[in-house]
């Protein structure tokens, strides 16, 4: 198990390896639009990784790419249909970042660095990894910039009223899309950076 935590930590998928990162600045203006956003992004990369696995030694090699296309497109339908079904204020707000999954450098990278050369139970074990990274990332972004830009989180009120008494103000500024960019870029750096004494 140890060996798929990697995308947890120095492996993850937006602060190690800056995949994913455009539709990370676009959906984390809230909390709730980021989780629902990393738990799509999650699904689709753990089934389409499973299903790939699976016929793997089918696919003849010069049309592995339209065939991974075809079955990322088939999971990201289907997760936006549900989508517009349970949630559909959620759905509204992430407009077509969903669909733009298919295209998401996460997914079609794990799909042709690890599924199309593991067994299945691996392949699914290694999307749902880096699902959760990507989607981990997410949540700290949407927490931040909502509890900050909003003082709420969920849209529950987080920060007390006494506190707006005494002269706090929200900071408008952290749901703006540039303070995803920044949010983003620092914890990049934070992640990467060496200590002082490492050569």
């Amino acid at each position: 198990m140890k060996k798929y935590l990697g995308p947890l930590n120095r492996e993850n998928p937006i602060l190690v390896q800056v995949l994913g990162v455009c539709s990370a600045l676009a959906v984390t203006a809230q909390l709730k639009p980021a989780v629902v956003m990393a738990l799509s992004v999650t699904v689709v990369c753990a089934l389409s990784n499973l299903i790939i696995s699976l016929i793997r030694n089918t696919i003849p090699p010069r049309v592995r790419i339209i065939v991974q296309l075809l079955v990322v497109s088939f999971f990201v339908v289907m997760v936006d249909m549900f989508l517009q079904a349970y949630v559909y204020d959620v759905s509204k707000m992430l407009s077509v970042f969903v669909g733009l999954i298919i295209t998401n450098c996460i997914v079609m990278g794990r799909l042709e660095a690890f599924a199309l050369s593991h067994k299945p139970l691996p392949s699914l074990m290694d999307g749902l990894m880096n699902g959760l990274g990507y989607g981990l990332v997410l949540v700290v972004v949407g927490s931040l910039r909502e509890l900050l830009g909003r003082g709420t989180l969920w849209n529950i009120r987080i920060m007390p009223q006494a506190l707006y008494e005494a002269g706090y103000l929200d900071n408008g500024l952290m749901i703006l899309p540039p303070m995803a960019l920044i949010l983003i870029g620092s914890l990049i750096w934070i992640f990467n950076r060496k200590p002082k004494n490492a050569r």
